[in-house]
């Protein structure tokens, strides 16, 4: 059975916070990113190379791969339109987007996901709430605050992108020391 991967997209693997910075105001970036042609597909990769590397993986390991995102719309084609060329151009060809609202938790359990990978507590939070899915929380190094009852709460928390990728290539392969049953086992109580 393949490994059904969610993945979000602003804080996760493109630089939003890069792109309001160049703003002064929240406001007078949202109305930028309405305004703006295409602003989406505009957005660096905060890890260069990650999109990539999500798509060897998920090649490797035989994983369903989709990603998530609560873009609103912006000038030019839809937000879920720009989303799949961005990944597209930064390597993961024919890209499964969809563009929500809502808990995340009721996402991961109605869409039957094994992992989510996002930016936010209070999104791994409904996911542990709401589904069944385990939560990995991409906590970079240059954040403050992260809640200490999170992990107790069984939130995976990694600092980037690569880090979880080797985690969950580690977790989904086989050891040939384990043996192929074992390694099932462990994969069914994540």
């Amino acid at each position: 059975m393949a490994l059904r991967i969610a993945f979000d997209m602003d804080g996760v693997l493109a630089d939003m916070d890069g792109a309001a910075r160049q703003h002064s105001g929240q406001r007078l970036f949202w109305k930028h990113v309405g305004e703006t042609e295409n602003f989406w597909q505009s957005l660096e990769e905060i890890e260069p190379g990650s999109v990539a590397r999500i798509s060897q993986a998920a090649t490797d390991g035989r994983w369903e791969v989709i990603f998530l995102t609560k873009r609103p719309k912006s000038a030019g084609a839809t937000a879920q339109v720009q989303t799949q060329r961005w990944l597209q151009t930064h390597g993961f060809p024919l890209p499964s987007v969809f563009v929500v609202q809502g808990s995340r938790g009721l996402i991961a359990a109605s869409l039957d996901l094994d992992v989510v990978v996002d930016d936010r507590p209070e999104n791994c939070l409904d996911i542990i709430a709401d589904s069944k899915a385990r939560p990995i929380l991409v906590w970079r190094a240059e954040q403050q605050g992260l809640p200490t009852a999170i992990k107790k709460l069984g939130v995976t928390v990694v600092s980037t992108v690569d880090e979880c990728l080797s985690l969950l290539t580690a977790e989904t392969q086989p050891s040939q020391k384990r043996g192929a049953v074992a390694w099932l086992k462990r994969l069914l109580r994540t």
